[in-house]
Formats: C-alpha cells, sequence, structure tokens
C-alpha cells in the first residue's frame, strides 16, 4: 500500500509552445534576445541605483529590488524554454520540475507584495510629503521587502506542500513549457479537483487582495490629491503611471490565469509568456524611459565613461 502511494515518475515532458519544428527553430533567436535583454536590463537598473548615490531613496531601493525579482522569475523558465527549442524531448526532472514551482509561486507572490510596498511609497510620497523621509525611513524600506520575501515564501511553500505527495504514475507530459500547478496536478493519479480548487483559491486569494489593495492606492492618491490641488490629479498620475502600468501588465495575466473558470491551451500559454518573459523585459523599460532621475543617471553614466576613454 505504502508503494502504490509513492510517486513513481522520475521526469516530465513539456509539450512546449507548439508542435512544429520549424517554428521552434524559428522562436529560439528570439527568445535568447528577450532573455538577454531581460537579464540587461534588470541587472542595469540594479547597478545604476547601487552605484549613483541621489538614486539612493526608498522609491528607488523598491524598484532595485523589483528588477533584482523580475530577473530571478524571468530566469526559473526562460532559460529552460529557449533551450527546448533544440529539443525533441523537452523533459525535465521531478525534482526540478518540483523546484520550478517553488520559484515561479516564491518571485510571483513575493513581487505582488513588493508592488504593493511601492505603492504605499508613492501614497506616501504624495499624500504625506513633509513626513516622507520620517515614515520611509532606512529600516521601514528593508522591512518591506523582507515582508515581500517572506509572504512569497509563505506562499510558494503552501503551493508545493499540496502537490508534493501527490502520487505520479504516468501520463507525464505536461502541456506547457514550464512546470505550472494546475497542469501538473491533472497528472497525479487520483482526483485532484478539491485541491485544484484549493491551490486556485490560495494562488487567486494572494493576487485578488494584493490587486485590490494596489487599486485602493492609487484611487486614494488622485482623489486625496485632486482636493487639494486643481493640477493635482494630473501630476500624480503622471508620478504614479509607471507603477500603474506594471501593475496591469503584471497582475492581469495571473488574476486571468487563476480565476478564468474555462482552460483555453493557447490563452494559458500566451499568458504564461506574457508574465514569465514579456513582463520582466517590459519593468526596467517602463522605469527607465519614463524616469527622468534614472534617464539622467544613465547620461552622467554615458558621459564618464566617455571621459575615461578620452583619456586614454
Amino acid at each position: 500500500m505504502e508503494e502504490a502511494n509513492q510517486s513513481v515518475v522520475s521526469e516530465f515532458i513539456f509539450h512546449g509552445l507548439c508542435n512544429s519544428r520549424e517554428l521552434q527553430t524559428l522562436l529560439l533567436l528570439p527568445f535568447s534576445t528577450l532573455y538577454l535583454m531581460t537579464v540587461m536590463g534588470n541587472l542595469f537598473v540594479v547597478f545604476l541605483i547601487i552605484t549613483h548615490s541621489h538614486l539612493h531613496s526608498p522609491m528607488y531601493f523598491l524598484l532595485a529590488n523589483l528588477s533584482f525579482v523580475d530577473f530571478c522569475l524571468s530566469s526559473v523558465t526562460t532559460p529552460k524554454l529557449t533551450t527546448d527549442f533544440l529539443k525533441v524531448n523537452k523533459t525535465i526532472s521531478f525534482g526540478g520540475c518540483m523546484s520550478q514551482i517553488l520559484c515561479v509561486h516564491f518571485f510571483g507572490g513575493g513581487e505582488m507584495v513588493l508592488l504593493v510596498s511601492m505603492a504605499y511609497d508613492r501614497y506616501v510620497a504624495i499624500c504625506k510629503p513633509l513626513h516622507y523621509s520620517s515614515i520611509m525611513d532606512r529600516q521601514r524600506c528593508i522591512w518591506l521587502v523582507f515582508i515581500s520575501w517572506i509572504i512569497g515564501f509563505v506562499h510558494a511553500i503552501s503551493q508545493l506542500a499540496m502537490i508534493l505527495e501527490l502520487p505520479f504514475c504516468g501520463p507525464t507530459i505536461v502541456d506547457s513549457f514550464f512546470c505550472d500547478i494546475p497542469l501538473v496536478i491533472k497528472l497525479a493519479c487520483i482526483d485532484t479537483h478539491t485541491l485544484g480548487i484549493l491551490i486556485n483559491a490560495d494562488s487567486g486569494v494572494l493576487a485578488t487582495t494584493c490587486f485590490i489593495l494596489l487599486l485602493i492606492s492609487y484611487t486614494y492618491i488622485l482623489v486625496i490629491v485632486r482636493l487639494h490641488s486643481k493640477d493635482g490629479a494630473s501630476k500624480a498620475l503622471s508620478t504614479c503611471t509607471s507603477h500603474i502600468i506594471v501593475v496591469v501588465l503584471f497582475f492581469g495575466p495571473c488574476i486571468f490565469i487563476y480565476l478564468w473558470p474555462l482552460n483555453i491551451t493557447w490563452v494559458d500559454k500566451f499568458l504564461a509568456v506574457f508574465y514569465t518573459v514579456i513582463t520582466p523585459l517590459l519593468n526596467p523599460a517602463i522605469y527607465t524611459l519614463r524616469n527622468k532621475e534614472i534617464k539622467n543617471a544613465i547620461k552622467r553614466l554615458i558621459s564618464q565613461h566617455m571621459n575615461s576613454r578620452d583619456k586614454f
């Protein structure tokens, strides 16, 4: 009886994005380029914020952490996706699959909470500017980041705990390019309908709660500022636009995947690609293109490089 309850599956096989070998070969270069740009873009933002003292403020401290999380989230799935374009059998070990699940939910959950922390920072900066430095001190910023990591870890462990002891005895084909929990539990040898509801509820509650808090935060910012100034709403919107765009891009696909009752394979794959590959690339681009201080820091960095090169 004990042997029957043990998983006999040592590896899973990914179906991938498509069946066509020719199309997979064509997708190799674009996805490799996207991942390279994601790594360089996010790490460059982290480097820029660390090396420029005028960017050592709470907002940029949180932004540096967001860029690091995006780099980690993309690195969990994209390298495997790109190398699998060259393989006929896209396999992953059982342990590797569980590790993917843990890391995706760890970094994904952490980013949700981190975005709420960034919204709180903007609320204090816009609605309580005179008390900003005292409220958003170094210790509070560190605690906000620490809490986001803790919640992400607890969320990931809770997800993994619900599936780790499931009996897997075949089939082993995951109809995606990474180990997504709703698809993996379908391969278990027992009825997982109730478990699937619990898992979706876990992720859905976290995503929806954070999204509602973000909506309330940014709505409150605009309302409060508009009451004090005719031009306040537009200024506040200008300040928060980058944050709002990132929030919509990240939470939209996540909430859709876990709350939408219908499962359409190509839609799920598109959304999975969007929040694991595209969103981590767009985040640094959005913040660098819309932020004057970061653009000025880039100009100073280029200027310093040019001056140092001229000396030689």
